[in-house]
């Protein structure tokens, strides 16, 4: 999986012309105590502030120009609405009711959602949306106002609570289905409703279910955007002020495993030294206590909800009739099985056999990814929905025949006991995303990239599903951060060789999610072991991500030399990657946990290793490209290649021979790191970190 940290800023919704399933983007920019909070039931309705009558305005026009669109849709989240102000299509300066959009999620309700309706009818703003656009202009105008604003402590929480919501800039992938047909749109509305209890089984995953929640608005949609009561935010998340908890949270949260076991010092590396392999197998929880854990299937822990998943799930396929959505048809039912008997290799199998040519849709639905749970073992839910973009063809085509000489040359690199392997997966699929949720939703960024399954007889034998997501981070003024942001960075030199054009990006996201299931990987086994086994989740996860970003990085050589690309298009790739790295590094190592985060220190290692061989320099005096910073990085092309292949040489190495203590050596040189190491390290966070990170919300519509 590749999860990119772009920057966006306001701008202009880009248009997809997928018809007839077009799609778009645009980018934006009373605290009582709660009781536990109850999430949303299957049949949940839309909260009152949005179900008002679809009257419109009869008194008069609203004036609109009083709030710019930045601020517009950044007061939105600030009391707690799914508005979204697209674009100022007509330049007037005004939000009109054609430019107002309500994204997915934050009114939860598995019957219809927020409506479009609620808030503009007949071509007019409605009473609801009048009254809602008054209390963000006394928002912009007053600031928070809450009954408990006297209490020193929860002045200094909110102004945290807002300082974390700023440092993310609301960014809408919006999905028009108005032109859909009926069976296309009664399956969305389906995966729609899998979607939102999909949402709840990952907060229950979490262990945020239980946690007392302030009920304020801004704390309300700080908690939808982090799926948590903590702050993820760079400048806010180790700020003890920063929650939207009622009481401090001093420790990991987690729903996966009892307290009384994660209580126990690494409690994780004792669960996996036991006999009893269910207690650490993917698809179960860990109940009892340190002295007598048990393993608890999914289906068992999340009966009610995972249940309701499968009906939606076979009620969508129960709609379609149409013989081109077969293999879309058979893959809901045999998730829908999967929901209820925790088996999820028959779903895997069918999932497989989708693709480019035999589906309008992209759909995952399981528990897949680990890297968020503190043993970085049991597999999370999310859903990650889309339509197919025929794009991905092209790369299909060149790097088909040429996968058995890549696992050879990933062999060759690793050396032994590693032995190259028949590999039989597909090459990724390109995705336009409509709605990803639960675990796909993370608070900042989007996953551009990802290999499934992990698990099962589909994932060893190289018969896996990789798909890239294409219509992330495009719209003009996100490319106009990224160079902003990149110019910041780079001396004059190397900015002559940075591209914004999408395709060399995109080319490295194929090549990384084709080296998932190459070389070493998850499921390879060390003298009985797996990844996880010999090297510990957390730095499995990292390793293995590690092992795929560089071979993308060594790919690209590859490929020149097989004259099916040319030096300059991978010379532009690269760049781009050494500046994805940059991203990532300036999210910090880890979080306020102590867990790793996996790509911040792969990218650690990656540019540590580019320094020591002086294919990255530091030219301290010379003034970066936007004329303004002193101090910047050169890529230096000509020893790039070799300096990536001695890399790709000793990760590989590494994974193939399950060589721990060779592991924890990259990061302590790399990652744990003081002085001058670290000095690089802060002064990439420092400049990447001046400009907001994209926050991703997703609108459907169906009228």
């Amino acid at each position: 999986m590749k999860r990119i940290p772009s920057r966006s800023v306001l701008g202009p919704a880009l248009a997809l012309a997928f018809a007839p399933l077009p799609l778009a983007v645009a980018c934006g920019g009373g605290n009582e105590a709660a009781p536990p909070p109850v999430l949303p039931a299957a049949t949940a309705t839309a909260s009152a502030a949005t179900t008002a009558t679809a009257e419109p305005v009869a008194s008069g026009p609203l004036d609109t120009k009083r709030l710019p669109r930045a601020e517009f849709n950044r007061l939105a989240m600030l009391v707690n609405q799914p508005l979204f102000w697209t674009s100022d299509a007509n330049g007037n300066g005004a939000l009109d009711p054609n430019e107002l959009a309500v994204f997915w999620g934050l009114v939860p309700d598995t019957k219809a959602g927020a409506k479009l309706g609620d808030w503009v009818s007949g071509g007019n703003f409605t009473s609801a949306f009048r009254t809602t656009y008054e209390a963000m202009v006394h928002r912009s105008e007053s600031g928070p106002k809450t009954e408990k604003m006297g209490s020193p402590s929860e002045i200094l929480r909110l102004a945290a609570v807002e300082k974390e919501l700023s440092q993310g800039r609301q960014t809408l992938v919006a999905t028009d289905l108005s032109k859909a047909t009926e069976e296309q749109k009664n399956i969305v509305k389906h995966v729609l409703r899998a979607a939102e209890i999909i949402e709840r089984l990952y907060a229950m995953q979490a262990g945020n279910t239980e946690v007392r929640r302030f009920d304020d608005p801004a704390s309300k949609s700080l908690f939808f955007r982090n799926q948590s009561p903590k702050c993820e935010a760079p400048l806010t998340q180790n700020d003890t002020n920063c929650r939207t908890s009622v009481d401090p949270i001093n420790k990991k949260l987690s729903g996966l495993y009892s307290e009384s076991i994660m209580k126990q010092d690494h409690f994780c590396e004792a669960l996996s030294k036991l006999a009893d392999k269910q207690i650490m197998d993917p698809f179960t929880v860990v109940r009892g206590d340190a002295m007598a854990p048990k393993a608890v299937p999914y289906t068992t822990e999340y009966a009610k909800d995972m249940s309701a998943v499968s009906a939606e799930l076979a009620a969508a396929a129960n709609e379609i009739k149409s013989p081109a959505e077969a293999a879309l048809k058979a893959y809901l039912l045999a998730a829908s099985k999967s929901f209820t008997d925790n088996a999820w290799v028959p779903a895997d199998e069918a999932w497989a056999k989708m693709g480019v040519d035999n589906s309008k849709f992209y759909l995952r639905i399981a528990p897949d990814e680990v890297y968020s749970e503190p043993c970085s073992t049991k597999a999370l839910f999310h859903v990650s929905f889309g339509l197919i973009n025929q794009a991905s063809l092209k790369w299909q085509q060149k790097l088909d025949p040429r996968k058995t000489d890549m696992e050879k040359a990933l062999a060759t690199l690793a050396g032994a006991p590693y032995k190259a392997r028949a590999v039989s997966f597909k090459l990724p699929d390109f995705v336009d995303i409509a709605v990803n949720a639960g675990d796909s939703r993370p608070a900042f960024g989007a996953t551009i990239g990802q290999s499934l399954p992990n698990f099962g007889p589909v994932a060893n034998e190289g018969r896996g599903r990789t798909v890239a997501m294409t219509n992330f981070y495009t719209d003009p003024d996100s490319l106009a951060a990224t160079k902003a942001t990149a110019e910041s960075m780079f001396c004059a030199a190397t900015m002559k060789d940075f591209t914004l054009d999408p395709e060399p990006q995109l080319m490295s996201t194929v090549l990384h999610e084709a080296a998932h299931n190459l070389g070493p990987a998850h499921q390879y086994k060390v003298d009985g072991k797996t990844d996880r086994e010999v090297f510990g989740g957390p730095l499995a996860s990292t390793f293995e991500e590690l092992k795929a970003q560089t071979a993308a990085m060594f790919y690209a050589e590859w490929l020149v030399e097989k004259k099916d690309i040319e030096r300059a298009y991978a010379d532009k790739s690269r760049i781009r990657d050494v500046f994805w790295g940059f991203g990532h590094i300036s999210r910090g190592m880890y979080d306020e946990d102590h867990h790793p985060k996996n790509y911040s220190q792969l990218a650690a290692i990656q540019f540590g290793s580019f320094l020591a061989d002086g294919a990255i320099t530091w030219n301290a005096t010379e003034k970066a490209a936007n004329g303004a910073d002193v101090g910047c990085y050169t890529v230096n092309l000509g020893k790039l290649p070799a300096s990536v292949k001695k890399l790709m040489k000793v990760v590989a190495g590494i994974k193939g021979r399950g060589d721990k203590k060779g592991a924890e050596k990259l990061v302590a040189d790399f990652v744990d790191v003081q002085g001058d190491k670290k000095a690089h390290l802060d002064r990439i966070r420092e400049r990447v970190l001046r400009a907001p990170k994209p926050s991703f919300v997703y609108s459907v519509k169906f009228d």
